[in-house]
């Protein structure tokens, strides 16, 4: 019995060991993972502090780099509102030498002659010939001017005339009597009812009504069909009546309704008058779409330059992020000073041991 007992003390002894080593065992790992998360956590702050010395590091760098490009943007922008400013002044020097023109065509009289041509009573034009081409309208127009050169009598005019005309054009002489071959009204009347236009005018007059600018058709071309048109259907007209429906008409024509509308409310009196406004407007309205255009181009290209950019720079600025978490990460499941409790061994924790079985995962 007293044996039993002594047995009984010193497995109480040796339990009262064991637990005193178990107790040491469990306070010198608790010391040293204390150390080891003290450690862990200085590495952790060391990491951080560069890491926040990396981001400053590059976000300085792409502040720069950011300024630069704005920098070449600005002087972008400053080189292309120079050019700007260069097509304005030589479309604004066009503008000026057009209205110079057109003030020297209005105050030169229609009917004047450059000093050089000086009129003599001698012929000094050759004589023209009438064979249907051109029409016998302008034929006359050209007849009357070379007769007024030369100085011509009535009866010098009407021997002109007549040998003026070639081949079957010659024939309409044929009904006009032996007597009357040198009178200039007879000669000119039979000329007219054989050749003349006057039964067109009612198509002419059709044909101003309806005339409209064709797409790729001058202002300038426009109104000269238009005076023509003028000429042929109301020939009858006063000058100053004929120039307010011409002007009238041209305006009518026009193509582009807000040069129609700009010029209809200039009221021009003739058609020199309406002409030269709406050369005007085109023009001035030309320069601003220019300028518009320009503008726009230049805003919308400098933004999505500015937002590709900045794009960029952040998604690199993200990645780098990304990439130092992850490497601070790594790093702590690779320090070596981390003991496992399931292994005791050092370099890695109890989740990531390798001596874990299934079983007691479980």
């Amino acid at each position: 019995m007293v044996k039993t007992r002594s047995q009984a003390t010193m497995a109480d002894s040796d339990n009262a060991e064991l637990l005193a080593e178990i107790k040491k065992s469990m306070e010198a790992g608790q010391e040293e993972m204390r150390i080891g998360q003290e450690e862990t956590n200085k590495e952790m702050e060391k990491g951080q502090d560069e890491m926040r010395v990396l981001v400053e590091t590059q976000v300085e760098v792409i502040k720069e780099h950011v300024n630069t490009c704005i920098e070449k943007i600005e002087e972008h922008v400053q080189s292309v509102k120079r050019e700007i400013n260069e097509v304005k002044s030589e479309v604004q020097e066009e503008i000026s030498f057009l209205e110079k023109r057109l003030c020297d065509l209005e105050e030169r009289p229609i009917n004047s002659l450059p000093s050089s041509e000086v009129i003599y009573s001698t012929p000094t034009v050759k004589s023209l010939t009438f064979d249907g081409q051109p029409s016998w309208s302008v034929f006359k127009t050209q007849f009357d001017v070379e007769s007024s050169s030369n100085g011509w009598t009535s009866r010098v005019k009407a021997s002109q005339l007549v040998a003026s005309l070639r081949g079957s054009e010659a024939e309409v002489l044929q009904g006009i009597p032996a007597g009357n071959l040198m009178d200039l009204t007879t000669i000119e009347r039979a000329l007219e009812s054989r050749f003349g236009d006057s039964h067109l005018t009612q198509f002419y007059r059709t044909e101003l009504k309806t005339r409209r600018q064709k797409p790729s058709e001058s202002l300038q071309v426009l109104a000269a069909d238009a005076e023509r048109l003028m000429t042929l259907a109301y020939a009858e007209c006063p000058l100053d009546i004929r120039g307010s429906l011409a002007a009238q008409y041209f305006i009518d024509a026009i193509r582009d309704e807000d040069t129609q509308h700009s010029t209809r409310l200039m009221d021009a009196k003739d058609l020199k008058l309406a002409l030269a406004y709406s050369m005007k407007y085109e023009a001035a309205r030309t320069v601003s779409k220019t300028s518009n255009h320009v503008r726009s181009l230049e805003v919308e290209d400098d933004s999505k330059k500015k937002e590709d950019k900045f794009e960029y720079l952040f998604d690199r600025l993200e990645k780098l992020l990304n990439n130092c978490i992850t490497e601070k990460k790594n790093a702590t499941r690779r320090n070596p000073n981390v003991t496992c409790w399931q292994c005791n061994r050092k370099g890695h924790l109890q989740r990531d041991c390798q001596g874990i079985k299934p079983n007691q995962e479980n």
